[in-house]
């Protein structure tokens, strides 16, 4: 198609818009829901965004005869109608692989969802998806470790690994702070966790807390006689201080440490990702600020991209939310991007947010983390929804226990165990939910004691973000 030109001014369309075009084995796919001005054509819009996240600019530009675009420029080749929403539409766009570094998701993000999320002719646009390329997945990292060497390297099998949050997150000495993770620990956890927003304060800077914790940490597994752990958060104001941590961390051999790799950024995580790798140390991450960026259902980028970037970053662990706690949720896509973090092939699926097929080949698995809100009540629940090869993660649902942190432990402990041993006898854990815990408590006073506490506890709202299903 010939180009138009007016005074200068590209029509995107002609240069950007390509529904012949049939996507390379090698192309990055890429999913936008878009929502244009009023008046302005969905091709047109469509190309735009396109053209603005690879080659493409608004003016005709004489260093365009210095290369080939055809070669280098993104295409958007097919247009949808968003169900039930008639003002977006998704937009499926191709990249050639050529256009993003070996390896670096900072570079794919950059292109991506860089300048043209502030383009005057949309709206609203969201990343709802995007496929990797086989290329592109063997030039990443990934996971340090991957579920199943972190399994033998903590000998857990058969069941989730339990965990909990540390209360109160902030205002701890360090000493009260080794405390409270002993007496969880003691309890029956297998791990425990710094919050993401503990970092070296002034009441409890870093270098003391690591140091009260790994000797919570040897108490705990001399007493017990199991492998036990604490997600030191190493996220820092520099890189340089981040690997400081990491490394004393790695003095007091601990097993796992802790990063927040949205706020503290890709290029950070996958620095400490092949740090971990190199010293073998697990990572957990944390995925605060996610929902400023993915909970608007019309702009910003959904987690399942979030989710699959951590995947090619690095991590062996990332928190996922709950479904059934006080956290954001939709349950199948909940489930889609959970897939995407533990699955070799994941196919594309609409009913669970999925828009392409995703091959992951031989790359190592992530642990789903279901945090935020969840108690003993929600058990069955949780393992029917995130499966063994995720980590349980309570909070105030272990602290919160009348009897203390240690006896929260044991009821958590026992509850899983119980609907474990339900679900292997081929029993439907949330249709019989209340007589499979009803019948653990009769052995357990603890479990009694936190059944009957949070009984009444419940978090039913409405989900901001759902899917886009007719």
């Amino acid at each position: 198609m010939a180009k138009k030109y007016d005074a200068g001014v590209k029509e995107y369309r002609d240069l950007y818009w390509a529904p012949d075009y049939v996507p390379l084995d090698t192309d990055l796919l890429a999913c936008f829901k878009v929502t244009g001005q009023p008046g302005v054509p969905r091709e047109e819009v469509a190309a735009a965004v396109a053209a603005e996240s690879s080659t493409g600019t608004w003016s005709t530009v004489w260093s365009e005869l210095l290369t080939d675009l055809e070669f280098y420029k993104g295409r958007s080749y097919r247009i949808e109608d968003v169900p039930g929403d008639p003002e977006s539409f998704y937009t499926f766009i191709a990249y050639p692989i050529d256009l993003f570094e070996e390896g670096s998701v900072v570079n794919v993000l950059t292109s991506l969802v860089g300048n043209v999320f502030g383009f005057k002719a949309l709206k609203h646009l969201r990343l709802e998806d995007i496929r990797f390329p086989m290329a592109f997945i063997k030039t990443c990292g990934g996971p340090p470790a991957g579920i199943q060497v972190e399994r033998d390297r903590l000998n857990k099998y058969g069941r989730p690994m339990l965990g909990c949050t540390i209360k109160p997150k902030l205002g701890l000495s360090a000493k009260n702070y080794g405390r409270a993770v002993y007496e969880c620990l003691r309890g029956g956890l297998d791990l425990t966790k710094d919050d993401e927003n503990v970092n070296s304060q002034s009441f409890m800077r870093w270098r003391d807390r690591f140091e009260f914790v790994a000797d919570a940490i040897d108490k705990a597994e001399r007493e017990t006689g199991e492998r036990k752990g604490h997600y030191l958060n190493v996220t820092a104001a520099t890189p340089e201080e981040m690997y400081k941590r990491a490394e004393f961390a790695k003095e007091l051999n601990q097993p796992i440490i802790m990063h927040d790799f949205i706020t503290g950024g890709f290029t950070a995580n996958t620095g400490l990702a092949n740090w971990c790798r190199d010293n073998g140390m697990l990572l957990h991450i944390h995925r605060a600020m996610h929902a400023v960026i993915d909970r608007h259902p019309k702009h910003g980028i959904h987690f399942r991209v979030l989710a699959k970037c951590l995947r090619l970053s690095g991590g062996d662990h990332l928190h996922t939310g709950t479904v059934v706690g006080k956290l954001e949720g939709d349950r199948a896509s909940t489930l889609g991007f959970v897939d995407q973090l533990r699955e070799s092939f994941i196919p594309e699926d609409r009913s669970r947010g999925v828009f392409f097929d995703q091959d992951w080949g031989s790359m190592p698995g992530v642990f789903a983390v279901a945090s935020g809100g969840i108690h003993v009540w929600h058990m069955p629940a949780l393992l029917n929804i995130f499966g063994d090869d995720s980590v349980l993660q309570f909070g105030g649902g272990t602290q919160g226990h009348p009897w203390g942190n240690a006896a929260g432990a044991a009821a958590n402990r026992v509850a899983l165990e119980a609907c474990v041993k339900a679900r292997n006898e081929g029993r439907e854990l949330e249709r019989e939910a209340r007589d499979i815990l009803t019948e653990a408590a009769q052995h357990s006073p603890e479990l009694a004691l936190a059944m009957e506490t949070w009984k009444e506890i419940k978090f039913e709202f409405e989900t901001v973000d759902k899917l886009d299903v007719a």
